[in-house]
This record gives structure tokens, C-alpha cells and sequence, in this order.
């Protein structure tokens, strides 16, 4: 997907957190299918310092550690056929 940007508006949402809106244009094409163009708007809304716990390292690890259960079980259901 290749994006760029074209204008950038900066603005309060309903709850009075400032979001940043992008206008911009994506380009993609399909296997078959010819170039597509389609303008798109990106809204960007940072997070408040008291959410940032969600997201500093351990919504990662729970996500990391879900994956190693998950090829741990492959690996066992693999090695008993």
C-alpha cells in the first residue's frame, strides 16, 4: 500500500480530545485487477498518559505469550502423528 498524505486537519473530537485528520489518497492493486485509487481520511487519536498502560509492554507480552502456547501446541499435536 503506498500513501500520501495530501492535507492535515488538527481538531477537538466530541470528547475534547485533539485528533489529527488526513486526507490522502491509497493505491492498491490486486492480483488480476489493475491499479486502484481511493481517497481515504486517516484519523490519528493519541491516547491520554493514564490509558498508555495498555499499551506499554504488556498487552505485547500477553500477545507474545499467547503465540508461544499456540506453536507449543502445534508442536506437540505435530509430534504425535
Amino acid at each position: 500500500m503506498n500513501m500520501q498524505a495530501n492535507k492535515e486537519i488538527e481538531r477537538r473530537n466530541a470528547q475534547s480530545q485533539i485528533e489529527k485528520r488526513v486526507e490522502t489518497v491509497d493505491f492498491r492493486s490486486s492480483a488480476g485487477q489493475g491499479l486502484e485509487k481511493r481517497n481515504v481520511q486517516v484519523i490519528h487519536q493519541p491516547h491520554s498518559s493514564s490509558e498508555n498502560f495498555a499499551t506499554s509492554g504488556g498487552v505485547l507480552a500477553g500477545a507474545a505469550a499467547a503465540v508461544a502456547n499456540t506453536l507449543q501446541s502445534a508442536k506437540e499435536a505435530i509430534s504425535r502423528k
